[in-house]
């Protein structure tokens, strides 16, 4: 036997009341007695009543509903910048609907229409790696506000959050020259990826204004960033004629691949190699040695964007930018660049 949801129509017809007398009734309006509120809210929670949400919001045209897409939800930095979205958007009465790209471009076109679909006030949105052409951001955002965090792009104007990378990047190679290492190695991302050139930029930057000269075979780039490219690419340093002292890996998977290899070769870490991630992720502390890396403010990085998108929501044409804003980030030094 299927179940009868319970409406507004259906509390009105029960009590003999206006479908707007209800409504208001269930808003605490002013103009209606706390007697009938009282009322009106008793059957309603013995009816299991639920605002349509949707209905609702076409009523108002708001939702208030926020829309999040990113590549990889399991992915740990992701996970904590999605706590920080959702603690902060239900501060502010927003809920959340969060979709998955898995870095699939035509997937993410359908989750940009689908976030439409449902009537979302505005979008947060990490890029999947493959994000060339963004005419399908650019018709969302004609309807409704976008903010992008973590994974960015140029071609989108308005407002992103990302951490330092540059900045970031440069501080954590200068570690590495500051306690001796001078061929210092960087894995990065073969395919175009903000972070991995911010972050290339920053090694770059730090070579140059210590007067470290390039050498183009410790410029290692793979297109997919992970513990086990971490570790063939370790492989590939590791069989040189001169070998780094130093690898920067831009993720802390990539590196935590050239610990697990550095390891099985007995090479000593930091003395004969050090080793330096990014992301201050779980891993980063269950690998021996420990992993110095950079911490990202993942929390942080997601009540910020929140803050941003609500308020464009709010002031829709007065509020819309198109500027970058960069989260500080600082460096955890632990065992696999420091000896005590």
């Amino acid at each position: 036997m299927k179940k009868e949801v319970t409406t507004l129509k259906k509390l009105a017809q029960t009590l003999e009341l206006s479908i707007s007398t209800v409504s208001r009734a269930l808003n605490d309006h002013p103009d209606i007695s706390i007697d009938t509120k009282e009322k009106v809210k008793a059957l309603a929670l013995k009816l299991n009543y639920v605002p349509n949400i949707f209905a609702k919001g076409f009523r108002k045209h708001r939702s208030n509903i926020i829309g999040v897409i990113v590549p990889n939800i399991t992915h740990y930095f992701t996970t904590t910048i999605v706590r920080g979205i959702v603690e902060e958007a239900e501060s502010k009465g927003f809920r959340v609907i969060i979709s998955e790209s898995n870095n699939d471009i035509e997937k993410q076109k359908e989750m940009f229409n689908t976030m439409i679909q449902f009537g979302v006030d505005g979008i947060l949105a990490s890029l999947t790696k493959r994000t060339r052409e963004v005419d399908h951001i650019l018709a969302t955002l004609n309807n409704i506000p976008i903010v992008l965090f973590d994974k960015v792009s140029n071609k989108i104007p308005c407002t992103q959050i990302t951490i330092n990378d540059e900045e970031a990047a440069y501080n954590i190679v200068e570690h590495l020259i500051n306690i001796g290492k001078k061929r210092i190695a960087i894995i990065k991302e073969s395919e175009y990826s903000y972070n991995s050139e911010k972050r290339y930029s920053g090694y770059l930057k730090a070579l140059k204004e210590h007067d470290i000269a390039l050498d183009p075979k410790m410029v290692i780039s793979v297109e997919d960033i992970s513990i086990k490219e971490g570790k063939r690419m370790t492989n590939i340093l590791l069989s040189s004629k001169e070998r780094p002292d130093a690898i920067f890996a831009i993720t802390d998977g990539a590196a935590i691949g050239v610990i697990q290899t550095l390891n099985k070769f007995n090479v000593k870490i930091p003395e004969d190699i050090a080793v330096v991630g990014f992301s201050n992720s779980v891993y980063s502390t269950i690998i021996e040695p420990k992993l110095t890396t950079v911490d990202q403010p993942g929390e942080k990085i997601g009540r910020t964007a929140v803050k941003y998108l609500i308020n464009e929501i709010n002031l829709p044409e007065d509020n819309i930018t198109n500027k970058l804003v960069e989260i500080k980030s600082n460096i955890v030094i632990r065992d696999s660049s420091f000896k005590s």
